[in-house]
């Protein structure tokens, strides 16, 4: 074989070579991809990512399987990522949790500015006060008298420890002089369970009440967006009720540290198309929560910024996890 011949053969079986890994990227996912909720079966993210997940499994062409891993405030699935492999077959729902309970204890976890790799922010929640039906309040400014008037003697009920539930609840607390007691749940329907039987006095905790309250077994004392919410237009806003804040924390996806750009990218897209698919849409209308995209670069700027100003706030308050 002349040599130059035997040049352009082995530059073409090289280039096979190199070519391989970019068409493997081009398959992915080749297998199911597995999600962690950190939240159990049945509340308002478990409803929604499941939804989420079924519509990105019709664009990928593979199973998208949801794992529930319910407690600890919302890490679990954040702290399942942590030694998996990073080759985009594993992703956990992240709430802003991830970013304050490792400011909250002496030993954290993960380190959520090093420890994963941000594919793309999804949406928010929508957040409420509520209480029994025959409660005595029927405005949140009354159930603050009261608790103001009587130390020690509501007791609220949250998904958890360092969820943003918990935190705005503490902060309320301390501008107004308040003293009230809070109950961490795995998620929100044992939060809601335990408000029904009596066993907790108030419930804050994202639109999971949404069906009670319609039902009249719950009554909505006030929402936390900027604005109020379409299904529940009486309900007026923390804003409006003289408390300066909005709270819906964003969240999204990610995976563990180390991911291929490439992969990324592809699940960015994936679950982008996947937001704006019909039935994911009328999900979230029906839990009054909006698409809040953010593709994987500001998402990753974003989870920093969250991560410092979380810091911030924790310290301010003195907040600790139990």
């Amino acid at each position: 074989m002349p040599q130059a011949t035997r040049r352009a053969v082995l530059g073409a079986a090289a280039g096979t070579l190199l070519a391989r890994p970019g068409l493997a990227q081009e398959r992915f996912p080749a297998k199911p991809v597995r999600v962690f909720v950190p939240f159990a079966p049945g509340g308002t993210t478990d409803v929604q990512m499941r939804a989420l997940c079924d519509a990105a499994s019709r664009r990928f062409g593979q199973p998208v399987v949801v794992e529930n891993r319910s407690g600890a405030g919302g890490i679990l699935g954040a702290q399942a990522l942590i030694g998996t492999r990073p080759d985009g077959y594993t992703l956990a729902q992240m709430p802003v949790s991830v970013f304050r309970y490792p400011q909250m204890v002496a030993k954290p976890p993960f380190d959520p500015t090093r420890d994963f790799s941000w594919v793309l922010q999804l949406t928010g929640y929508l957040f409420g006060v509520v209480v029994r039906a025959d409660a005595p309040w029927h405005s949140f400014s009354e159930l603050l008298d009261y608790a103001k008037a009587n130390p020690g003697k509501v007791n609220y009920g949250s998904p958890g420890t360092g969820t943003s539930l918990h935190i705005t609840m503490e902060q309320i607390a301390l501008s107004r002089g308040i003293e009230w007691t809070h109950v961490p749940f795995r998620g929100v329907a044992e939060d809601l369970q335990a408000l029904l039987a009596g066993q907790i006095t108030v419930s804050a905790d994202a639109s999971g009440w949404a069906e009670l309250v319609k039902d009249g077994r719950l009554r909505l004392l006030c929402t936390w967006g900027a604005e109020r919410a379409r299904r529940f237009p009486d309900a007026p806003t923390l804003r409006e009720q003289g408390i300066d804040v909005v709270s819906e924390s964003p969240y999204g996806l990610a995976g563990p540290a180390g991911m291929d750009p490439a992969v990324i990218r592809v699940l960015q897209d994936g679950f982008r198309d996947a937001m704006n698919d019909p039935v994911h849409l009328a999900v979230l209308e029906r839990l009054d929560m909006s698409v809040a995209y953010l593709n994987s670069e500001d998402y990753a700027r974003a989870a920093q910024q969250q991560f410092r100003d979380d810091g911030e706030m924790i310290r301010r308050l003195g907040l600790k996890a139990g």
